[in-house]
């Protein structure tokens, strides 16, 4: 590559004509700080080590759709939206396997990292709350809030349409003002 520091976009301009330069730069600089969020909502090694590998296939895959899906948008927004949208598959994939029976496994239950931080950084009272909500307003908690996804990418990382997650944002903050007031 003969600039060294091509934007995202053009990267990603490159990659959809086939460049393998600018693929291997654009997953060098953008793989670690993914591969940090997806720990974040998940954390399972091979899960996000899996999702970040389907991440970039889609990448390659899927580059020349960025421009015209996203004309005026980030290229880092839909990287992380690709991330997002597998890593919701996977957890899918992965409730859907039958449980292996672990009697002779002592049963140990990890928090979440992102519920670790929530309860570190807004107290018990909060947490707690949090932790009552439905586990489709927590969904769309974490994704707005922990990630800072806007309600069409929360639409699009969790599948449904913007009117569901706006209603359920609405629901999540009138139920955490109930339990906190």
């Amino acid at each position: 590559m003969k600039e060294s520091r091509l934007d995202e976009e053009r990267l990603l301009r490159l990659v959809a004509r086939g460049d393998a330069d600018a693929f291997d730069e654009l997953y060098r600089r953008n793989a670690p700080w993914l591969a940090v969020r997806l720990r974040r909502r998940c954390p399972d090694d091979g899960i996000v080590a899996e999702v970040l590998q389907d991440t970039f296939v889609t990448v390659w895959r899927a580059a020349g759709s960025f421009s015209d899906l996203h004309p005026r948008g980030s290229a880092a927004g839909w990287l992380w939206t690709i991330a997002a949208r597998r890593l919701v598959d996977a957890l899918r994939r992965q409730a859907r396997r039958p449980e292996v029976p672990t009697d002779d496994l002592p049963a140990v239950s990890t928090p979440a990292a992102e519920d670790e931080a929530l309860s570190a950084t807004v107290g018990h009272e909060v947490g707690a709350a949090l932790s009552r909500l439905a586990p489709e307003l927590q969904d769309v908690i974490r994704s707005m809030v922990l990630d800072g996804l806007t309600v069409r990418e929360t639409s699009i990382l969790l599948g449904v349409p913007e009117g569901t997650v706006k209603r359920r944002a609405r629901q999540a903050r009138q139920s955490l003002r109930e339990a906190l007031g």
